[in-house]
């Protein structure tokens, strides 16, 4: 009997699996694995780091993640990968022409997914739905692809299938909707006072119109019209708000667990982020003692985020042919081709 999925995805702490880790994924079979520039190498060496992995938890198709939206959050860059813009740029294009914008969204996603899939990267954290508001802290900024939420669905929209045609998923991020943050949540706790017809109406909008995205991320969020005490990631009125409201159905995650946005010891965190109604706890800094206790609050996938979890992987496909040289032509000025 295959044993049980443990509800968290957690990072590592090198280029190489430790005999540590080795032994901890084993043990707790974590549902995937994240990596960031500390994880990144030559092709070669991350195509050994996602295959190590996916041999010790017994999955083949286990999910390796990665946060490769362009800009200034790109995992993945020179001399090996191209450089890509910001969502900004996408957002500026469409202001000029829109049917243009659309496709090169759909490029810029499609040779992504060119650049990850041969490495055994199958999940890329992206699109970024969040709307930015007057006011907000920096660390949306121009990530965002407008600040018109129509616009935002629109972009995201090719974004998404530009991912899915290259055989990696997408996960819309950060639900329900983090651009009126007035404070960078890897920093400490944003509290949000706009009414909820507002929310609904800027907000949350991009998350509806994407609401059959097979995974999504929480922001780590107060929304008071909500929820007056506790962020998004651990409220189950926010949850239920995303699953019934916004209509996702997909797999939900947390963002990363050990943000200061959140306070307490991490297995707590963890149960109160499942309890809430998360599928899955994500922990990314590769810190062994903080991912034991990441398992332990987490817990193993129960029957209903199984299935949701199986429904996300299943969609994930045999990357479609696509005329690179065309598509490199199409994005002329937008990105580097320097690789």
């Amino acid at each position: 009997m295959a044993p049980a999925i443990g509800a968290f995805i957690s990072g590592c702490a090198g280029q190489d699996l430790t005999a540590d880790e080795r032994a901890f994924f084993r043990e707790t079979n974590p549902w995937g694995l994240i990596l960031f520039a500390r994880n990144v190498g030559s092709p070669a060496q991350i195509a050994a780091l996602t295959r190590s992995f996916r041999q010790v938890v017994g999955r083949d198709n286990a999910p390796v993640l990665i946060d490769q939206e362009g800009g200034r959050v790109q995992r993945l860059g020179p001399p090996n990968w191209r450089i890509y813009p910001p969502g900004k740029n996408l957002g500026a294009l469409y202001a000029i022409d829109p049917v243009k914008a659309l496709r090169a969204a759909r490029w810029v996603a499609r040779l992504m997914a060119a650049d990850l899939h041969p490495l055994g990267i199958n999940v890329d954290c992206v699109p970024v739905l969040d709307v930015p508001q007057e006011g907000a802290d920096a660390i949306i900024g121009d990530r965002a692809y407008s600040n018109d939420p129509k616009i935002v669905a629109l972009l995201a929209r090719a974004v998404m299938e530009g991912m899915m045609e290259g055989g990696v998923l997408p996960v819309i991020k950060h639900i329900p909707g983090h651009g009126r943050a007035g404070v960078d949540s890897h920093l400490s706790l944003p509290v949000v006072d706009t009414p909820l017809g507002e929310l609904e109406a800027i907000d949350f909008l991009p998350f509806a119109a994407l609401a059959d995205a097979p995974l999504a991320m929480t922001a780590h969020v107060v929304y008071t019209a909500i929820d007056a005490q506790l962020p998004a990631t651990l409220s189950p009125p926010a949850i239920r708000l995303i699953r019934e409201r916004i209509g996702f159905d997909g797999l939900l995650m947390s963002d990363d667990v050990s943000m200061k946005a959140l306070s307490g010891s991490l297995d707590h965190i963890c149960r109160t982020a499942i309890a809430a109604g998360c599928d899955i706890a994500l922990h990314c800094n590769g810190k062994l003692d903080e991912m034991q206790a990441v398992a332990r609050g987490a817990g193993t996938l129960g029957a209903l985020a199984l299935y949701r979890a199986n429904n996300a992987t299943a969609r994930l496909a045999t990357p479609k042919n696509f005329d690179e040289k065309q598509a490199l032509i199409e994005l002329s000025g937008l990105i580097s081709t320097s690789v």
